[in-house]
């Protein structure tokens, strides 16, 4: 990808924005079912019982997964790849990796105030901001990396359900969320992603627009 080539490759554009068909009413949708509750609704008690509390070594991998998604490791990641995209002198996809994994970290927390769901007391739960964070990252570096690849949708497809299930797997299993949780943090990155994207290479656009 060259530096003035827009981050969303038109063959990747469709299944973005069906991803953003999906993710948008998903998020919206639970955030109403669940909305100022306290605990865990029938699929919830049902998929929690099944991973909620993990034993060694499972637990080990469960809080490593985690940790990717706590202050430090998220800086870590995302400033490792923002230094990846600078060096290979791609600055679009570098704004693309800062403002997608921001502005749905963002939304994330925003919602959760709006929500008003609960865990372990009053701790807000919905949607998980680590899911969010981490769909957002890997659907962010597939989409940078699928550009003109013959199997790119699926590749972009394949990355946001992984990082998605993977983070929502730990999130439950440390009990850290409800598995509705995650699954609302994974539609807010898919719904705030490829829009971001979009907004990046309207904006960027202008810089690189001939005069």
């Amino acid at each position: 990808m060259s530096g003035r080539s827009g981050v969303l490759a038109p063959s990747l554009r469709l299944w973005l924005a069906l991803m953003a068909a999906f993710g948008a009413p998903g998020v919206a949708l639970l955030g109403v079912v669940y909305g100022g509750e306290g605990g865990p609704g029938a699929v919830d008690a049902r998929i929690g019982a099944a991973v909620d509390g993990v034993g060694a070594p499972w637990r080990d991998v469960a809080l490593a997964v985690d940790a990717l998604g706590e202050p430090v490791g998220a800086v870590v990641l995302v400033a490792a790849a923002v230094a990846g995209c600078l060096l290979l002198r791609q600055p679009r996809a570098a704004v693309f990796l800062l403002t997608g994994v921001g502005l749905s970290v963002v939304a994330a927390t925003l919602l959760k105030h709006l929500v008003g769901r609960t865990i372990h007391g009053a701790n807000l739960s919905y949607p998980s901001g680590h899911t969010a964070f981490l769909t957002a990252f890997t659907l962010v570096l597939a989409v940078l990396a699928a550009r003109d690849r013959t199997a790119g949708p699926l590749l972009v497809v394949a990355a946001a359900l992984l990082a998605g299930a993977v983070m929502g797997w730990a999130e439950v299993a440390l009990g850290a969320h409800y598995p509705t949780d995650t699954l609302g943090g994974w539609c807010t990155a898919l719904a705030v992603t490829p829009a971001t994207g979009w907004l990046v290479d309207r904006t960027t656009g202008r810089w690189y627009a001939p005069h």
